[in-house]
């Protein structure tokens, strides 16, 4: 082994311990300054938006319409997040092929947002109407 090679070593060491560090270092820092007050049993109760709860948290059920509510939010924005590179590497492609598979691309969405919004996922269950 020589010089060179101890040296990168080295680096490969600092680098290491500067991660650990700043790791590290909020977590110690925030243990150094929070405040030493004895814990109460309201403390350690789960909070639920100002309301006193109730039960334990198996006992409540959401309805259907929060988690597909919830994948629905979480397709689209996942295929906003295609759109980036698209217009990234908008430039290198010929313009009326780019445009046409970026309105291509953004007509399924829409497709996918029509067809939940018929099926009636953006409405709550209080409004939804029975056909």
């Amino acid at each position: 082994m020589n010089v060179k090679d101890l040296i990168d070593y080295m680096y490969i060491g600092l680098f290491f311990l500067c991660g650990i560090a700043a790791a590290g270092a909020p977590i110690l820092i925030s243990h150094l300054v929070r405040p030493r007050t004895k814990i109460s049993k309201a403390t350690l109760q789960t909070y639920e938006c100002g309301n006193i709860p109730f039960g334990q948290s198996w006992d409540f059920r959401h309805g259907i319409g929060f988690y597909s509510y919830a994948l629905i939010f979480l397709a689209f924005e996942v295929d906003v997040l295609y759109l980036y590179p698209v217009a990234t590497v908008f430039h290198k492609v010929p313009a009326l092929r780019g445009i046409g598979v970026f309105f291509l691309f953004l007509g399924i969405l829409a497709l996918g947002l029509v067809y939940a919004w018929r099926k009636g996922v953006f409405l709550w269950t209080s409004e939804k109407k029975i056909y």
